[in-house]
């Protein structure tokens, strides 16, 4: 029966706001089936019939209408408006990421300068687990702390595969390093938003996340490459491995505890970059691991590019090489600073409140406390949007080798056309994560988590987990869960602060399979059509990270209490 005349309010003919309904079927299993189904839609397209990403995208977009619509009530033109905000939003911010980052790999390829930086690299170390630790991990953290949204896969991604890794390495371990800093990522906004949206106290909040995530930045770098070169492959540099995650992990956890989350990931990726960097002065492995392909099957192994002869450089060409990566990171920073954001949005920033769907929808217990209208404000945030950065340092990084403006603006846009068809992608899935938002379904998912009573320390984990899978974003996650959360800790009496925190922890894992960071690893390594080998690949490594969060959130609710005392 459709549940419509149940949760709308009319004024004489006009719609005035339409009241989200959990469990419209008045059966929790059959209505929590309903709503995973635009997900599952998606992702089995992806991964199990091998349909083009776009096409898959569309297909989860279209289910998700039909489910808001017949199964939830939410009035048609709402769905409509609620998909069509969330295709914006795909394209402003993350889809500009995206494309400005390949332009700037597209400008150094094309100028020679991308095989000298390559070279440098390999001059540190010619063993490929290495230069995942440095790249995918720490250089990876560094640009997950300054920016987030994406850029960290695009960047990380692009210079490995520079490097010969096969596109599934370079795509999958990307994705898989990008887990660990992400609770802190873009200067700690998704913990600054927990707090601000949620009224959980920040330091307290951010010093829990920071006694969770330290002992997975201590194993990812193990995980990582385990994942690339097997056990044997992995121990072989386990000296290696445990200086770079223990020089990440120990700065993550006093700056966390003591300082607060804006510089958490920045810090410790250059305390953990410049440890590794020290330690290879006075360690080398005693076999170098050349192969740049994933140990066991890889199916893009053919499409690996063979390790070439390490060539020397002048200081003046090394200088030249790694000058548009130091522009980059310097503009990146500048534009994740909220003083400079605040700014440029108050030179332009104009804001469109999406008319049919802006206070229109109302969220209700025991979601919320108390019945809460939804906004749908969309900012035109084009100056102080990461992606602008990334576009003005490739500009000035192209000015400074030598292009003209005729060639940068053709190189602009044949980067463009190479890139279209994931540009439509990250819309329609972050218009599908924005539908499923609107229309409760995936308010409905995290209930579904919320019901299992004293294991919920491990399921509400899997619940930020869901989160981030949904929509992408850690911080995402956190404005959807994280009243949920709360309010069930405060019922079973565990402490809000780490349920909250673990809503973000476990959100971390879910990065990697989310349907836009995806997309990013297979545009940056130029393997399109590829996204669901890619998804396949790093869903095991989602789910058994996650659940390792969830059992270790578990210990601390039950086992460890003492990890709960608040550090003045």
């Amino acid at each position: 029966m459709c549940p419509c005349p149940l949760n709308l309010y009319i004024d004489g003919d006009k719609l005035m706001v339409w009241q989200q309904i959990y469990d419209p079927l008045g059966n929790m299993v059959i209505s929590t089936a309903l709503a995973s189904l635009p997900v599952v839609v998606m992702l089995a397209a992806l991964g199990f019939f091998h349909i083009k990403a776009h096409i898959a995208a569309g297909m989860g977009l279209v289910t998700a209408l039909l489910v808001a619509i017949l199964v939830y009530g939410m009035p048609a033109d709402m769905a409509g408006r609620a998909a069509l905000f969330g295709g914006f939003t795909g394209l402003l911010p993350i889809g500009w990421i995206v494309l400005n980052i390949i332009f700037l790999h597209q400008l150094t390829e094309q100028n020679g300068s991308f095989a000298v930086l390559q070279d440098s690299l390999s001059g540190i170390t010619e063993d490929r687990r290495i230069q995942l630790l440095l790249i995918a991990f720490c250089f990876g953290a560094f640009f997950e702390g300054a920016a987030g949204f994406g850029t960290p896969v695009a960047v990380t991604a692009a210079i490995l595969i520079g490097l010969g890794f096969s596109p599934l390495a370079a795509s999958g371990l990307s994705l898989i390093a990008n887990t660990a800093p992400v609770a802190f990522g873009a200067l700690g906004t998704p913990v600054i938003t927990l707090a601000k949206v949620h009224g959980y106290d920040l330091m307290e909040v951010t010093a829990m996340i920071g006694r969770q995530l330290p002992f997975f930045s201590l194993l990812v770098p193990f995980w990582l490459i385990w994942a690339f070169a097997g056990r044997k492959g992995m121990m072989e540099i386990w000296p290696a491995v445990l200086v770079t995650g223990v020089s990440f992990a120990i700065p993550q956890y006093l700056v966390s505890n003591f300082i607060g989350p804006e510089l958490v990931d920045i810090i410790a990726a250059i305390i953990s970059m410049a440890c590794l960097v020290a330690f290879l002065r006075v360690w080398q492995p005693k076999t170098v691991w050349t192969s740049p392909s994933l140990r066991g099957h890889d199916p893009s192994a053919a499409e690996a590019k063979p390790p070439q002869p390490v060539r020397q450089h002048s200081r003046q060409a090394l200088i030249a090489a790694w000058t548009p990566w130091v522009i980059l990171s310097v503009f990146v920073f500048i534009w994740g600073l909220p003083s400079v954001k605040a700014w440029l949005n108050g030179v332009f920033a104009p804001a469109f409140p999406m008319q049919g769907l802006h206070q229109m929808i109302e969220k209700v217990p025991p979601v919320v406390p108390v019945p809460t209208k939804e906004g749908a404000v969309y900012t035109l945030n084009l100056l102080s949007a990461t992606g602008t950065g990334i576009l003005l340092s490739a500009i000035v990084s192209a000015l400074v080798m030598k292009y003209n403006v005729v060639a940068i603006v053709r190189t602009f846009f044949k980067t463009l056309w190479l890139v279209k068809y994931s540009l439509l992608t990250i819309v329609l899935m972050l218009a599908l994560g924005t539908l499923t938002r609107y229309s409760g379904t995936d308010t409905t998912l995290g209930l579904a988590f919320a019901n299992t009573g004293v294991l919920y320390p491990f399921f509400g984990t899997l619940m930020g987990w869901l989160g981030v899978a949904l929509t992408g974003s850690d911080t995402a996650s956190n404005v959807l869960f994280g009243g949920m959360q709360k309010v069930a800790a405060e019922q079973l009496g565990l402490s809000p602060n780490l349920m909250g925190a673990a809503n973000s922890s476990g959100g971390v894992m879910g990065k990697m399979i989310d349907a836009q960071s995806i997309v990013v690893a297979s545009t940056a390594t130029r393997w399109f059509d590829h996204e669901g080998d890619i998804l396949r690949y790093v869903f095991f490594h989602s789910i058994a990270l996650a659940c390792l969060v969830g059992l270790y959130v578990t210990l601390q609710a039950y086992v460890w209490p003492f990890s709960l005392m608040v550090v003045h």
